[in-house]
């Protein structure tokens, strides 16, 4: 029986998997790019945003406590919102286990970390396809990490816990 028989090619070799996953990697990177989604825009997203977190009521003391390099953190979310927007590949690590060990993180902290990054795309806004990407992604993120909180103290009752978080 094939593997994949929906697939032109059921029984791919390792370097025809390898070469569709680079195929896949730069086609998403391609169609970010066309919508102004470059590695400039990134960054200076990454910068404006997290400069907005620092100064913020509710998350800026919660990222205080826990971020001593801030150099090294916006490097880092760099490498990640690269991977997220382009399929780069280039960040490792482990968000969720990050999160979990923040006590108290509940809806609102998501919610208003939304609104702070959809108040940083509208300012950057270049195309309003890229806006709704990203944002997209960022919800998913924040939805993610939001479920998986609540999974972790509440069991799986919680499992859709970011159902009420804002859409830019």
């Amino acid at each position: 029986m094939a593997r994949h028989p929906h697939h032109e090619n059921p029984y791919p070799t390792p370097a025809e998997v390898h070469a569709h996953a680079a195929a896949a990697r730069e086609r998403k990177r391609s169609e970010a790019y066309a919508i102004g989604i470059d590695e400039g825009f990134i960054s200076e997203f990454v910068d404006r945003f997290y400069a907005r977190i620092r100064g913020d009521a509710l998350l800026g003391p919660i990222f205080a406590k826990r971020i001593e390099d801030w150099d090294w953190h916006l490097n880092r979310m760099n490498r990640f919102w690269r991977s997220i927007l382009h399929n780069s590949g280039e960040f490792s690590g482990n968000p969720m286990a990050k999160h979990l060990a923040i006590p108290g993180l509940e809806e609102g902290h998501f919610a208003h970390w939304l609104e702070l990054f959809y108040e940083t795309l509208r300012e950057l806004e270049r195309d309003p396809d890229a806006t709704e990407l990203v944002s997209m992604r960022a919800r998913m993120i924040a939805d993610s990490l939001l479920t998986g909180i609540a999974v972790q103290s509440g069991g799986l009752a919680k499992a859709r816990a970011g159902g009420n978080l804002p859409h830019v």
